[in-house]
């Protein structure tokens, strides 16, 4: 058996790219194929699915996605790891014996559970489970093992333990098998995929490939993807997915700490980035639990106000809304999507949108949906919607919580049927505090400096988690880090994205990644489905600030490292 457990990704969340299972079976040679499928948005759809009927909660497209390529894993011995089970891992698990049964293929299936806890007053209470469930599974024989709420990078960490035998002691590989997870959790995102410079990309990120991590004993992997696929492995588009929704260094997991801090990336050849070095640290005595409530009802309109007195005819809109519905829970944002003399009405137009979340259905749907289309002959010059009246949608509310690791009933249930105990991890000492990040080093004064957007030297990520958001920056060579960490202070981030001036923003440094990473405290509210926000999800918060105008250091140059290491 090889020493190299090469895992691959096909799926990123739930309605990701369908035919990306097959693709990766008939690409080349894999041990283990794995899905994410869950988000904290996610677990609140599953959660109304199993509102509707108790016998969903899990993601129904994976059945329909491993009816067509069952078979072909079978056939060449690989292991499949999903968390589609989401709020039903034994459900999903019952109907892929169903579907085997009726494909007329021998199948071992072992799921994992007990992240489910018993909040009566939540809608879903998840905590957020290791890998050792999963790799108990694949030790009892699972060719293919389904799990619910488990950490992202569980999905690799779990084959990886199954093949190694790494113990509970084993931190350092632990953590280097949790980046390698957190790598390829999210897809495409690795390969190019919602990379800033998609533009230098071979195919200019058309159609970029799903990723593989290849595994070594010591925890240490090389990223990469099967020849011939779109898109691209580098140490950039690695370095972005590193970035993407994380916190500070200390990389908090239910098996490790993981140090993102000591993570070092080095080219290994095309499309390979060998990802060496990392250390890990033992777990906290807490698990991380999502928790989703419905918070009540929303509804939104959005009016194109076109040409002059902008300002004053969403005034107009403004006041005629509050007196027919009421003030509470209206919510107005006007986007200035218009131009001066402009020659079409789209681009002379901005758009008011207005939206309205109350306990009140009645409220929120139609009483709110008609009085803004009874607007249409009675308010400003040109009133126009873009909406249809209708009814409010239900949305829901995420909080965080914790609670103690061994208060959870980990269970590892083999295909066999035997019920396996996970038992948690034991602390012999108190986790290390996480050292207050540092200030940045002051910016020499003086020097000549050029006007340009600051994407010139710098790429970006963001992300969501729960009410928060994170954007971590990283720079294309060393010279541009050594100004980076100086310059983009909390203050200049200010700045330069107003809407974080009055938030909680915590700075972190990550130098072997040439990065900053900054997570900006309550920018989504009460979560992605009750944010108003325009990018709900602040997935485009990072290409914002990269289209600010600053000045840059004249003396630094536009564009990629002129060397296939870690830049000049």
């Amino acid at each position: 058996m090889s020493r190299v457990l090469r895992v691959g990704n096909a799926s990123g969340f739930y309605g990701d790219r369908f035919s990306a299972w097959r693709e990766m079976l008939d690409g080349g040679d894999l041990d283990v194929l794995t899905g994410d499928y869950l988000a904290e948005l996610t677990m609140l759809i599953l959660g109304r699915d199993r509102l509707r009927d108790p016998a969903l909660g899990y993601a129904k497209t994976f059945l329909r996605q491993l009816e067509g390529c069952l078979g072909t894993a079978l056939d060449r011995g690989v292991r499949i790891v999903t968390n589609a089970g989401g709020l039903n891992p034994a459900g999903l698990a019952a109907a892929i014996g169903a579907l085997a049964e009726r494909l007329g293929l021998p199948v071992r299936v072992g799921y994992v559970e007990g992240d489910a806890l018993d909040r009566p007053d939540a809608l879903t209470a998840n905590a957020y489970l290791g890998a050792f469930g999963i790799a108990a599974c694949l030790d009892g024989g699972a060719d293919v093992v389904v799990t619910g709420r488990v950490t992202d990078a569980s999905l690799v960490v779990g084959p990886a333990i199954a093949r190694f035998g790494w113990g509970r002691d084993d931190l350092d590989a632990l953590a280097g098998a949790t980046v390698a997870g957190h790598l390829v959790e999210c897809g495409a995102q690795v390969t190019g995929g919602n990379f800033s410079f998609f533009t230098e990309l071979p195919d200019g990120g058309h159609r970029p490939g799903f990723p593989i991590a290849e595994l070594h004993p010591d925890g240490s992997c090389v990223l990469t993807k099967h020849p011939g696929t779109g898109g691209a492995v580098t140490v950039e588009t690695v370095t972005a997915q590193l970035l993407y929704e994380v916190g500070g260094p200390a990389y908090l997991g239910p098996d490790v700490v993981t140090r993102l801090d000591t993570v070092t990336l080095h080219a290994d050849g095309p499309d390979r980035v060998r990802v060496s070095g990392v250390r890990g640290t033992p777990p906290p005595d807490t698990l991380k639990v999502g928790v989703n409530n419905l918070g009540g009802f929303r509804n939104s309109m959005t009016f194109v106000l076109c040409g002059l007195d902008i300002p004053a005819k969403a005034a107009l809109v403004r006041g005629q809304l509050e007196e027919a519905v009421g003030k509470e829970g209206l919510e107005f944002t006007l986007a200035r999507t218009d131009h001066p003399d402009a020659a079409d009405t789209e681009a002379a137009s901005a758009l008011l949108h207005v939206h309205l979340r109350d306990g009140d259905k009645a409220r929120a749907g139609r009483a709110f949906s008609a009085a803004a289309v009874e607007l249409a002959l009675a308010s400003y010059p040109g009133c126009t919607l873009t909406t249809l009246p209708g009814d409010a949608t239900p949305y829901g509310v995420f909080t965080a919580d914790t609670v103690p690791q061994d208060a959870v009933a980990h269970v590892a249930v083999l295909p066999s049927g035997e019920r396996v105990p996970i038992p948690p991890p034991t602390r012999t000492d108190p986790p290390a505090p996480e050292p207050a990040p540092a200030d940045p080093p002051p910016v020499a004064a003086g020097g000549p400096t050029r006007r340009g957007p600051l994407g010139e030297l710098v790429g970006a990520r963001s992300g969501d988690k729960g009410g928060d958001a994170n954007l971590g920056v990283w720079a294309r060579t060393d010279r541009a880090y050594d100004w980076l960490r100086g310059w983009l202070t909390v203050e200049r981030l200010a700045e330069l994205l107003p809407e974080t001036a009055t938030l909680a923003v915590e700075r972190y440094e990550l130098p072997n990644l040439r990065a900053v990473n900054f997570v900006i405290r309550g920018l989504l509210g009460q979560g992605v489905a009750a944010s108003t926000r325009f990018d709900p999800q602040a997935k485009a918060l990072g290409e914002l600030l990269r289209s600010r105008l600053v000045d840059l250091p004249a003396d630094l140059p536009a564009g990629p490292a002129t060397t296939t290491g870690e830049g000049s």
